[in-house]
């Protein structure tokens, strides 16, 4: 059960990634919209107290898929883990869906990052045309992806760093004000206890955040398929992984801590998603900082292009890696001499493009549905994760294996991949519960929630029924490095 090293040839990756383009990675591949513009519509809805406790328990289970992703990663550092682990560990038709599940939820999140784009530029240019930014934005994402690994290392590094810096210092703003050492007079306390706070709603309000802070976390797990192209991925994705728990201590918690306290729930203005009346915008005017709307405007447009960035190298790995496995067109599966799946690359922008143009046509009925099904596809692939890893060590100690000899063990086996799996269901059934409360079942809003479900079962059921697939025997599982 040899780990097999890996070779470094013109028909393969490249480990070009360093250790600090891994860890600002897995430090900013999280901070988004979800913590810049979601965060208030979340505190209005739930209370600062409900919407702290669902993002701290969507933030544990994170921290458990991370160590599981990796315990694998670390141990066979590939391009499509996802689809390679759920392939290996768990039958080869789960690894085909998840493969495209993960190809899908990316290339399609590329035509949302477009979309963001352009309202991002109507706040300074309101008057000028769509398509100009699309289009920009759009070749800036594939320029640092065609460059080299290299390139997209370093456009990740910056944009993270800029995440970084902006929710550092607004933590420590926001503590200056809260202890009235900046801005105006001690707050204290005061908009913990007003009204209903710190919960508001009850149960099923600090459930419906719970849904929203799991869309807020999704990306953290780009770290998977990144370590096909790390340096000593063995060292540096076990470095990355253990700052995912203090990231999602610091800069979501405290963040909203934060935001709680300074901002009462009952502001309408939290419901707003507008930069002009984004939380982190509202606070560092409260601040007495001048143009906060356009500062932060320039701060989420970073945060955007970031997103679409690695939604286009996931997605592009992925796709470039289910070719070379024969579960994807030939052609897609070659490199160029710099190690660069361009062929793959191409098709994913033009998809994710297409999907953009989408937008314009029937009022954006097609995009909503493509948008929906991608939703679902983040946490059917943080479910493949959990699974994967569950089977992974199994078979490793069904064949003899000693888990002192893994590069890197996650913590609390099996307590953190059966969290991970039964949390994740959770919040996959309960995507749109509002439709089943009250006296009808609202089975169009239903549909439109859960298509990505029924897509995803499709997938996986063509394969298994086409080459009658079954469930891989734990010692028969294959623990070879091949993949690359």
């Amino acid at each position: 059960m040899a780990n097999t090293p890996t070779t470094t040839n013109q028909t393969q990756l490249k480990r070009k990634l360093k250790a600090r383009h891994l860890m600002m990675i897995s430090l900013g591949g999280s901070i988004g919209t979800g913590i810049f513009l979601a965060s208030g519509g979340a505190i209005h809805t739930a209370g600062p107290g409900g919407t702290l406790l669902a993002y701290a328990a969507v933030g544990i289970m994170v921290y458990f898929l991370m160590t599981s992703l990796a315990e694998m990663a670390a141990y066979m550092p590939v391009a499509g883990s996802f689809k390679v682990y759920a392939t290996k560990f768990v039958d080869p038709a789960f690894g085909f869906a998840i493969g495209w599940n993960y190809w899908y939820n990316w290339a399609i999140t590329i035509a949302a990052e477009l979309a963001a784009v352009v309202l991002i530029m109507k706040f300074w240019f309101p008057e000028s045309p769509s398509f100009i930014w699309s289009g920009i934005a759009l070749l800036i994402m594939f320029g640092f992806n065609y460059l080299s690994v290299k390139g997209f290392g370093e456009a990740e590094f910056w944009f993270s760093l800029i995440k970084v810096v902006t929710v550092i210092i607004f933590i420590i703003i926001g503590f200056l004000m809260i202890f009235g050492i900046m801005g105006g007079e001690f707050i204290g306390f005061t908009n913990f206890t007003i009204e209903d706070a710190p919960f508001n709603g009850g149960f099923f309000a600090i459930l419906g955040v719970f849904m929203a802070a799991g869309f807020s976390f999704q990306g953290t797990e780009l770290l998977g398929v990144a370590a096909g192209e790390t340096k000593n991925p063995e060292k540096t994705i076990p470095k990355a992984i253990n700052s995912v728990f203090w990231r999602i201590l610091l800069f979501y918690i405290l963040s909203i801590f934060v935001i709680g306290l300074i901002l009462p729930y009952t502001d309408e203005r939290l419901l707003s998603d507008a930069v002009s009346v984004s939380p982190f915008t509202l606070v560092f005017e409260r601040a007495g900082f001048a143009f906060a709307a356009s500062v932060m405007n320039a701060i989420i447009l970073t945060a955007v292009l970031s997103a679409g960035n690695s939604g286009m190298y996931a997605s592009t790995r992925m796709l470039w890696d289910l070719a070379r496995d024969g579960k994807a067109p030939k052609f897609l599966g070659k490199l160029d001499k710099r190690g660069v799946p361009v062929n793959a690359l191409i098709v994913t922008t033009l998809v994710g493009s297409l999907a953009f143009l989408s937008t314009f046509f029937g009022d954006g009925v097609v995009y909503i549905w493509l948008l929906n099904a991608s939703g679902m596809a983040g946490f059917v692939t943080w479910l493949g994760i959990a699974i994967s890893h569950y089977r992974f060590r199994k078979a490793y100690i069904a064949q003899g294996g000693d888990i002192n000899d893994l590069p890197y063990r996650a913590k609390w086996f099996p307590f953190g991949p059966l969290f991970a799996l039964i949390l994740c269901t959770f919040i996959i059934l309960g995507q749109n519960f509002q439709a089943f409360i009250g006296g009808e079942i609202d089975w169009h809003s239903v549909f439109v929630s859960y298509i990505g479900l029924p897509l995803f079962l499709i997938v996986w059921l063509f394969y298994k029924v086409k080459y009658k697939t079954k469930l891989i025997p734990l010692k028969d599982c294959n623990f070879e490095n091949n993949q690359l």
